[in-house]
């Protein structure tokens, strides 16, 4: 885009964080560029800076500053193969949304470095949908459900379920050690680094967003236990940061986890960050009925835990 364009929020879009407008009507850009001119103010709502998290209203103007797109963010079509394998993922649809099980290791939209992810995939596999987005996301390691929405009101009010803590999300994990008894809840602040190297990390700190997990021991052995995780709230990274605040990192995790630990899941099998979203509970914005969505385990992760001689939770 070469010149400034003034953009009016419709009644469709209104409701929507600036971040996730600015991703629809730049779609070839990345989040890091999205994020850098809104920090810079080149991009004004209503004539005024804003925030990425500002929420927009029907009929306010937002000023879209010329960009530079990378070649490298050129539109480049998912295989094929892919967008099939997807088929098989979908865990329920109906006309106004779509929940699949995300296999790890698929990042949940292209960009840095990413041709294509799964909301590429998505909007492939159901190219009649024109207005696929994102309800929520998972880590691109992290395997599980995950739900999109066809329409942006439906978004909206999917959204509104989230910001009112009315969306249920449970976790299975996997994580190195004996869980302390007694602990069912980590309660600590959680704030984002980057490192000079660009990796980002997450760290306990004061400073940080207030962030609550509960845990509950579902399993035990004697290097390991399996986890069912609740999160109250939504941070980056909170799983892996708060089981590793009690010294139980989740198996498998490259950035927070135990060497160790990491090397003899390997020769297990598990090559992968044993964390899976395994359901996720909501009210159907039309139906408005209530709504609970189960992801089954992945080979992978399954076949770790039966020769663990835990089949009986699979």
């Amino acid at each position: 885009m070469s010149q400034v364009q003034w953009v009016t929020v419709s009644s469709e879009e209104a409701g929507q964080r600036l971040d996730n407008f600015l991703l629809k009507h730049l779609r070839k850009a990345p989040k890091a560029l999205i994020y850098r001119i809104v920090r810079k103010g080149e991009v004004r709502v209503n004539k005024g800076r804003a925030q990425p998290s500002t929420r927009l209203g029907e009929g306010d103007v937002v000023r879209l500053p010329p960009v530079k797109l990378p070649d490298a963010q050129e539109v480049i079509a998912p295989p094929r193969l892919q967008i099939d394998k997807m088929v098989d993922l979908i865990l329920y649809e109906d006309d106004d949304l779509i929940l699949l099980n995300k296999p790890s290791g698929i990042a949940v939209h292209g960009g840095s470095g990413v041709s294509w992810g799964l909301i590429e995939l998505v909007r492939a596999m159901r190219p009649q949908a024109k207005r696929i987005e994102l309800v929520h996301r998972l880590d691109r390691d992290t395997s599980g459900v995950i739900m999109l929405a066809k329409k942006t009101s439906v978004l909206r009010a999917l959204h509104e379920q989230v910001r009112e803590g009315k969306m249920a999300k449970t976790y299975w994990a996997l994580v190195a050690g004996t869980w302390p008894k007694n602990k069912t809840k980590v309660d600590l602040p959680l704030l984002k680094n980057t490192l000079s190297s660009g990796e980002r990390m997450v760290v306990v700190s004061q400073e940080g967003k207030a962030s609550l997990s509960h845990f509950k021991c579902l399993m035990q052995c004697d290097d390991a236990a399996l986890m069912e995780v609740r999160i109250i709230t939504g941070r980056t990274h909170q799983i892996r940061v708060h089981a590793q605040s009690v010294g139980c990192p989740i198996v498998g995790d490259e950035k927070y986890g135990d060497v160790v630990i990491n090397e003899a899941y390997r020769h297990k099998g598990l090559r992968r960050l044993a964390l899976h979203a395994f359901s996720l509970g909501f009210t159907h914005p039309i139906t408005e009925q209530a709504m609970l969505v189960q992801a089954p385990l992945f080979k992978d992760f399954s076949a770790t835990l039966r020769a663990q001689g835990w089949g009986g939770v699979v």
